[in-house]
């Protein structure tokens, strides 16, 4: 066995993140799109988060939710990703880029329908794993939406919306 030289592909100069998509959505998500947008022959890595409706809350019956959002958080939702990307930029400039795809329903959901869906492709699965994880925490921590639980039993409950 000879030795044979490393072959490489094409040299990859633009930026290190791409944000495909960042935003709040009345209509419904899913994962496959959020894979569909984020995949490309670059990526040996696709990860992907679903946030979906369950039926239970706290040992209560969940019938179902609403999501509201503050008139700014369609511009919180794009910061945030735009945030994460300028931090992680430049960990991997010469590589190609690590693409995100973020959004999260607003308005009247059922059980088992996608509230929030995030994908992100990279090079390597570990980048992936990490970026799409802080993502998912970001968005849950910074994003401004409130969450109203209609429970089997007639009450209500708003979660996300302060003490």
């Amino acid at each position: 066995m000879g030795t044979e030289p490393f072959l490489t592909g094409p040299s990859f100069t633009g930026p290190a993140f791409e944000v495909v998509h960042a935003v709040l959505s009345a209509e419904p998500i899913s994962v496959d799109q959020a894979i569909a947008a984020v995949e490309s022959d670059t990526a040996g890595a696709v990860v992907s988060f679903s946030g979906v409706v369950r039926n239970h809350d706290g040992g209560k019956p969940v019938d179902r939710l609403s999501y509201s959002a503050h008139p700014t958080a369609h511009q919180v939702m794009a910061d945030v990703v735009a945030q994460l990307a300028a931090e992680h930029e430049g960990a991997g400039a010469s590589t190609p880029p690590v693409r995100i795809w973020a959004a999260h329903r607003v308005g009247s959901l059922e059980i088992g329908e996608p509230a929030l869906v995030c994908a992100v492709s990279a090079a390597h699965r570990g980048q992936a794993f990490a970026v799409c994880s802080e993502l998912v925490d970001r968005i849950k921590a910074q994003v401004p939406i409130w969450k109203e639980q209609f429970f089997s039993d007639g009450t209500v409950e708003w979660v996300g919306a302060g003490a």
